[in-house]
């Protein structure tokens, strides 16, 4: 017993030691809920902990980085920690899942500084559903400071479960187009059974643990620094800040971080809490920067039509884009957007006709561009225009002056430093010529929304083209699809391209029900929203079906989260103006039963649509409060409650 006891003190006398390096700071959420806590190490390097109700959910963490010419993550001296600050910040967002958006947290700065003087501190800013933290290197050094390794890491306790996409492999797969965030998730893998993964895995990433989850994402990324991700190692639990691969640049331009003094890193960003903190939250924008164009006169969110997702690429011409124009104002959408080769089969000269034809039909266009210089093998024009500033100030003035209200620019070449540059040049550009942004073969956007409200999208998901691609996906659709509200689209616009109703105009089958199709347009957020119908599978749609697409909103006030598991089941509603609407999808190979509260939402009547008699069909019925919805395997609801 004894020997037992001098087991204990000594023990109990090494971890008091390891912690005692420097005075242990603590940062806590307004609440006190969520609690860090910052130490040094026993070789000076800075370590951390985050506790949720007591819980720990990031055990001891390193934390620093490694630039050309200085080590800043170990034999770092602690100098001081800043009184905590609170932080307060309301803020509006044109479109997202909540219209006014109120952030309050405590912030703290903790200062270093190594050998040589030179310093480095963290800011950690703690609100009440989220961690949020990054480095500034500080000084008056002269020259370009360049980093070549973040040691930030994130370790988690034995027992964690894991949801994760793996990184595409840089200039893979079709054309060599990859990264561009396209995998399947791996779902709900014991944390020890995460195999190390060289490319790594992207963000967000999801984490259960015990009854907390955890989402891990960056944000307030700018052009001095590079896109990250997470790395495994082979260590159970352990995840570090990658950078993205060598080959992930624009020719001759770098992949790594760089910039003169002060240099700010991306805020590194964990969402903690319950399912509904992950689908509530605004963490990803919270502490992006506000928006950095004065007029947004010009970003007006909405619907479109596209032709390309069944008819793909031979039927880009006058002729199709005409009727795809028509089917557009028939629905009251905002927009059609025209795909690949337009500047072949159609020109410039007829797109102005098309564009005068669209707006006496209260329809605007949105055109498609490749983004891509040497870096892909793509052939679909035009191509090859953008890649300076002044041919994008040329090809975007010309396009404004002909009423084209947005771009869709596809085939990126991956996270490096220039490739980041290169978007954010893109984007301001645009802002200057009044046009929207939509990212194709993308990054995820990281909190872009709020700082350029004009990024109406970006696609950086296994989308619904995918489905017309190949069996394997169309099979998998709803599993994908209950994925994505708790992952890559809980803070940034996806064009997921949903909600196909008639059939599939390819040789794939789909195998989700047309209910199911019908609730990712409320599920899914996107600053314009692309559809996957034609006319011709709309006219085969029930009037009331059709009414309810005719109204739907273009952006939303409110999101509550009602039920669901990652990769299983989702429901939740979102709210314009007045009216609510009550989405849900099932991925289970069994039905699934929901009970909706009318009261909850101050309703006493609704719309209920569900499948009819096959899974093609709608039953249409009134909504009774407190009644139970069951959802079929891969089938779905949309409830409108005003």
């Amino acid at each position: 017993m004894k020997s037992a006891n001098i087991i204990l003190a000594i023990l109990f006398l090494s971890l008091t030691h390891a912690r005692a390096q420097s005075k242990e700071v603590l940062i806590f959420s307004p609440d006190h809920h969520i609690q860090v806590a910052v130490w040094s190490g026993r070789e000076g390097e800075i370590r951390y902990q985050v506790k949720h109700h007591e819980t720990i959910v990031i055990d001891s963490s390193m934390l620093g980085m490694e630039l050309a010419d200085a080590d800043m993550s170990h034999q770092l001296r602690f100098v001081a920690a800043s009184d905590n600050r609170q932080v307060n910040d309301n803020y509006r967002m044109i479109y997202y899942k909540k219209s006014a958006v109120s952030y309050q947290a405590n912030q703290r700065v903790l200062h270093y500084v190594n050998a040589k003087k030179a310093g480095i501190d963290i800011v950690f800013q703690v609100s009440n559903d989220a961690v949020a933290f990054k480095y500034l290197l500080t000084g008056k050094s002269a020259g370009m400071k360049q980093v070549l390794k973040e040691n930030t890491a994130f370790n988690f306790p034995a027992g964690t479960t894991t949801w994760l996409q793996p990184m595409q492999v840089a200039r893979s797969g079709w054309e060599s187009v990859n990264p561009a965030y396209e995998e399947h998730y791996r779902t709900a893998v014991p944390v020890e059974n995460v195999e190390a993964n060289k490319t790594g895995w992207v963000y967000p990433a999801l984490f259960k643990v015990k009854d907390s989850w955890v989402l891990l994402t960056e944000a307030a990324m700018d052009g001095n620094y590079c896109a990250t991700r997470l790395l495994s190692s082979g260590t159970p639990g352990t995840f570090t800040v990658g950078f993205p691969d060598p080959k992930e640049v624009i020719t001759g331009k770098g992949y790594l971080p760089q910039a003169t003094l002060p240099f700010a890193s991306p805020w590194r960003v964990i969402t903690i809490g319950s399912l509904e903190t992950i689908i509530t939250s605004t963490a990803g924008t919270d502490v992006a920067r506000p928006a950095v164009i004065q007029n947004t006169s010009f970003v007006k969110p909405g619907k479109a039509s596209w032709s390309w997702i069944n008819s793909k690429d031979d039927f880009i011409t006058y002729e199709e884009q005409l009727r795809y124009i028509d089917f557009a104002a028939d629905m009251h959408w905002q927009y059609c957007l025209i795909d690949v080769d337009w500047d072949r089969k159609i020109g410039y000269e007829r797109m102005q006709q098309l564009a005068d034809y669209a707006k006496k039909k209260n329809v605007s266009l949105l055109l498609w561009y490749n983004s891509a210089g040497d870096w892909n093998t793509v052939k679909y024009t035009p191509k090859n225009l953008l890649l300076t500033h002044e041919g994008r100030m040329k090809e975007f003035a010309r396009i404004s002056k002909m009423g084209i209200k947005g771009v869709k620019i596809d085939f990126f070449a991956g996270d490096g430093q220039s490739v980041i540059q290169y978007y954010i040049d893109i984007l301001k550009d645009a802002a200057a010529n009044g046009l929207m942004v939509n990212f194709h073969g993308a990054t995820l956007p990281r909190g872009w929304a709020r700082t350029y409200p004009h990024l109406v999208t970006a696609e950086a998901v296994r989308g619904f083209e995918n489905v017309t691609f190949g069996q394997g996906d169309a099979d998998r659709e709803a599993e994908i699809c209950t994925m994505l509200p708790f992952t890559r689209n809980a803070f940034d616009p996806m064009d997921y391209t949903p909600m196909n109703l008639y059939k599939v105009q390819s040789y794939t089958q789909r195998k989700t029900s047309n209910a199911f199709q019908l609730a990712l347009s409320v599920l899914f957020l996107s600053g314009i929203q692309h559809y996957a119908e034609s006319p011709e599978g709309m006219a085969k749609v029930d009037p009331q079906v059709k009414t309810v697409l005719r109204e739907l909103p273009s952006a939303w006030d409110d999101v509550k989260f009602l039920a669901g598991y990652p990769g299983k089941y989702v429901v939740l509603a979102r709210r314009a103006g007045s009216k609510w609407y009550v989405a849900g999808i099932n991925a289970q190979s069994g039905p699934q039963q929901v009970q909706v509260d009318l009261a909850a939402f101050g309703k006493t009547k609704g719309q209920l649509i569900t499948e009819g008699n096959d899974a093609f069909s709608f039953n249409i019925t009134n909504a009774t409060s407190g009644q139970t919805v069951e959802m079929k395997p891969s089938g779905g609801f949309l409830m409108i409650l005003e």
